[in-house]
């Protein structure tokens, strides 16, 4: 995981009870890799989730690696 990548995951206990999350959002990146196990296009997933980034679902992505 590169630094780039690293600036989109924040873990805060005051937000999802300290789980990582995309930064600026309530989305866990776990909810994240879930959608992209099920087979969702980031596409679909920006959709579904419109304060996502292309960016933020490939750091998500990296971090679950």
């Amino acid at each position: 995981m590169t630094d780039q990548e690293l600036d989109f995951i924040a873990v805060d206990p005051e937000i999802l009870h300290g789980q990582a999350h995309i930064r600026g959002t309530r989305v866990p990146v776990s909810l994240v890799l879930g959608c992209l196990a099920e087979g969702m296009t980031e596409a679909e997933i920006l959709e579904e989730y419109s304060t996502l980034s292309v960016e933020g679902i490939r750091a998500a992505a990296a971090y679950g690696a």
